[in-house]
């Protein structure tokens, strides 16, 4: 068995590995765990999947969504983290403070999380907050792209102090359509320029302290994949 990971990213049933998913875990064409919150109790649990997981192929990469707000998988144990919307609602108030806070929970997420023993948080979101897209709702910085830019540079700066790589998502945006890509296919018919000009250009401006993207599952109607590159995309 090759030492390289694969190409797939897996899930599990639950909170201890199965016979079929030890074996499944060293099959050469597997790279990556991500846990849910159906994987995870609390620390010591999951401490104990994650040195399960390694004993069947010790390079794997184990990833886990802990954005902060809604989506923080890790829960028991862990310090609750805000929602990043948090971070841009305080930058009204006091910049300074915004900064600061947004750095240290960039770094206090990836240090709780890398204590673990996994490697990664699909983090954070890039998405505009337009108030279109519920399931992006708060997870989003902030409405104007300085704002969110700065913020997410922030909390990025955090988790790299912390030893994490970054994970902008959702790549080329998710912020202007309505239907949760969990559920349906959402559909983008706004033309190329105004994506790139919008909802790309967070993903250009952090390119600097962005490690890798997610892809968003949107179809965009009028857009060939060819235009929607970063100029350099950097992996985990």
């Amino acid at each position: 068995m090759s030492d390289l990971p694969g190409v797939l990213m897996l899930d599990l049933h639950g909170l201890t590995l199965t016979d079929e998913e030890r074996q499944l875990l060293q099959r050469p064409q597997v790279g990556g765990v991500i846990l849910f919150s159906r994987n995870i109790l609390d620390v010591a649990q999951v401490q104990a999947l994650v040195a399960d997981i390694r004993r069947c192929r010790p390079q794997i990469l184990l990833a886990v969504d802990q954005e902060g707000g809604r989506v923080q998988r890790l829960r028991e144990g862990f310090i609750r983290l805000p929602a990043m919307l948090r971070f841009g609602e305080l930058w009204q108030q006091d910049q300074n403070a915004a900064l600061t806070l947004a750095r240290d929970c960039g770094w206090l997420m990836a240090a709780e999380v890398l204590a673990c023993g996994l490697d990664f948080s699909f983090a954070p979101v890039l998405d505009l907050h337009t108030g279109l897209s519920e399931v992006i709702g708060d997870r989003a910085f902030a409405a104007d792209q300085e704002t969110l830019v700065t913020l997410a540079t922030e909390f990025m700066q955090g988790m790299h102090e912390a030893g994490m790589a970054t994970t902008g998502k959702h790549f080329p945006g998710h912020g202007s359509v309505t239907a949760d890509s969990h559920h349906d296919l959402p559909l983008d018919t706004r033309p190329l320029q105004q994506i790139r000009e919008q909802d790309m250009q967070p993903f250009v401006r952090c390119l600097p302290v962005m490690d890798a993207v997610m892809p968003a599952h949107v179809i965009y109607e009028p857009v060939s994949y060819t235009h929607l590159t970063l100029p350099t995309i950097y992996s985990v």
